[in-house]
């Protein structure tokens, strides 16, 4: 574990922008080093990993390379020198700060002790023994700037997690799991494997509630991730590495190892503060949701384990937000996975004819383009959310003789293919969607066929008067209305209730007759989920964890009625 520094009080100290000497220290090193003489410090290094100090009057560098740091609470140092004045350093809740012009920690005094601190106030004194005695007592509690317990150690946590490589075709699942439940026996959760699928481990832990008869809650995400294209990455997709803006940039940074820890961390500061859940917590990690979730959220939704969980209510994944709202998903889009193919006669590249199979495809990529713009212009317009429409999206095309060098040029084929993505939100009527596929898209008329692929998902759910499945959002589910003040009372904002774009685990809770909602709490965030470069921000992740916090109280303590039991027609 390392920190960064920055060193000098008077005429000898060096700002941080001016200093470019790389330096490899062990521990928590202040003042001047062997060799450096007057020099700050800006930079440190962990092996390969260089760390910067971020400019500006106030700086904070993250320790790296640790499951825990033995050097929480406060640091303060004191020391004199004739040339720059009194030099002094304090150290507060697992981060160096320095103020302008900077501090100085004499290397050979030292002194530490665990303080809830949240923001500083520096006092300054000629007399070293009586601004020591200033600096215990300058400090005023805020939780907007720093938390309650240390900050190193939670984002340490959060990287090693993002380092694991579970991404899709080859995810490293039992290193993941191994990790995790490393992590609940560190906070006494109750924790078991489950594997429906050999080789896809889903994990399962449990904060027993003090009432067993209510209906538990259940936090779910998911361990694997997409793959990454490394070389369009500024850093290494799997190095969890944190710039000096505070971000971090991994695969699985928003979608969405942050939600699985962020879990965990807050039951970390529950449990801590002595907080006894009525209601049991399960938080689950399963695999395989980025390639549909067959293996690990819908077996384990449709298993006994479950069924005996006595579920009231699923907490799953959401999206970021641009803005300062977070965003909640009461629903989501259904994925029907198109591929249609055209057939004609084959004949000579120099000759003209009529509806050939590569025309007749054509033809039906112009229809499908033209319902594709018909629905993004409602987008466009503010209309309607994204989650709202029916979105088309072509995913492949396949035509012609392949040859060594290519594509035979002189042959027209007699097949022609195109996949396309579709993206059916609950309200949509899905039969009329397939005649237009059958009619328009792909007739028999045009010598075509469709099929809808094999890992098309099941079509909108209906309850028995024909409406669509989807989790309530007014009066009459109490976990909306819960989730809504937890996040107020978190100094957060939600925004208005959503259909997400995509597809997620959540569907197959929500087929359970359960109420799930899709929550992550990323605000002032930019939508990168499969993106190149995605990152969240440590202020947002820390943030996250407080909301988290403040839901997972409001739900274990509610005492009302809401039964784990309800049928598809109540839900």
């Amino acid at each position: 574990w390392v920190s960064g520094l920055d060193l000098g009080h008077g005429s000898k100290s060096r700002s941080v922008s001016n200093v470019r000497r790389p330096v490899r220290v062990r521990g928590p090193v202040w003042g001047p080093g062997p060799g450096l003489g007057s020099r700050s410090v800006s930079r440190v290094r962990l092996g390969s990993h260089v760390q910067d100090l971020g400019p500006g009057p106030w700086s904070r560098v993250q320790v790296h390379g640790q499951t825990s740091s033995p050097w929480s609470g406060l640091g303060l140092g004191l020391g004199w020198d004739p040339g720059s004045g009194v030099r002094f350093g304090v150290r507060v809740c697992g981060s160096w700060f320095r103020s302008d012009p900077g501090f100085r920690k004499h290397r050979k005094r030292k002194e530490k002790m665990k303080m809830k601190l949240c923001s500083i106030n520096m006092a300054k004194n000629n007399c070293h023994i009586i601004l020591s005695i200033c600096f215990l007592y300058s400090f005023t509690i805020s939780t907007a700037s720093i938390q309650e317990h240390p900050s190193e150690p939670i984002i340490s946590r959060f990287q090693q997690y993002l380092q694991i490589d579970t991404a899709q075709p080859t995810p490293h699942y039992y290193e993941a799991a191994d990790f995790i439940i490393s992590q609940a026996n560190s906070i006494s959760l109750e924790s078991q494997t489950i594997e429906f699928v050999k080789g896809k481990p889903v994990v399962l832990l449990k904060w027993p509630g003090s009432d067993p008869s209510l209906p538990s809650v259940l936090l779910n995400s998911h361990t694997d991730i997409v793959p990454s294209e490394h070389e369009k990455w500024n850093h290494h997709p799997l190095s969890a590495y944190l710039d000096s803006q505070g971000n971090v940039f991994a695969r699985g940074s928003q979608d969405m190892k942050c939600v699985g820890m962020q879990y965990l961390e807050a039951i970390r500061r529950l449990k801590a503060s002595g907080f006894q859940p009525l209601r049991s917590v399960y938080l689950s990690f399963v695999p395989d949701e980025e390639i549909g979730g067959h293996d690990g959220a819908e077996k384990f939704a449709e298993s006994d384990v479950f069924e005996k969980l006595n579920l009231g209510i699923v907490l799953d994944e959401g999206l970021a937000s641009p803005n300062e709202n977070y965003r909640a998903f009461y629903a989501e889009r259904s994925p029907w996975w198109l591929v249609i193919k055209a057939i004609g006669a084959p004949g000579h590249g120099a000759k003209l004819y009529d509806n050939t199979a590569v025309e007749n495809l054509m033809k039906s990529i112009e229809s499908i383009r033209k319902f594709r713009a018909s629905q993004f212009d409602l987008v466009k317009a503010g209309l309607k959310e994204e989650g709202e429409v029916v979105s088309v999206n072509m995913a492949f095309l396949k035509s012609g003789t392949p040859s060594p060098t290519g594509f035979v040029m002189n042959l027209q084929p007699s097949e022609a293919e195109a996949g396309f993505d579709i993206r059916i939100p609950p309200t949509a009527d899905c039969k009329s969607l397939e005649r237009r596929i059958a009619e328009e898209w792909a007739p028999a008329s045009r010598n075509m066929t469709f099929r809808l692929g094999q890992f098309i998902q099941k079509m909108a759910v209906l309850d028995k008067s024909g409406k669509p499945l989807i989790t309530s959002t007014d009066s009459s589910n109490p976990w909306w209305n819960l989730l809504e003040e937890a996040v107020k009372k978190a100094n957060g904002k939600l925004g208005k209730p959503e259909i997400f774009p995509a597809s997620t685990d959540a569907r197959y809770f929500r087929d359970q007759g359960l109420p799930a909602i899709g929550f992550s709490p990323m605000a002032n965030t930019p939508i990168l989920l499969h993106d190149h470069n995605e990152f969240l921000n440590i202020a947002e992740y820390l943030k996250g964890i407080e909301v988290y916090e403040s839901i997972i109280k409001a739900y274990t303590s509610y005492t009302g009625h809401a039964r784990s039991g309800v049928t598809k027609d109540e839900l």
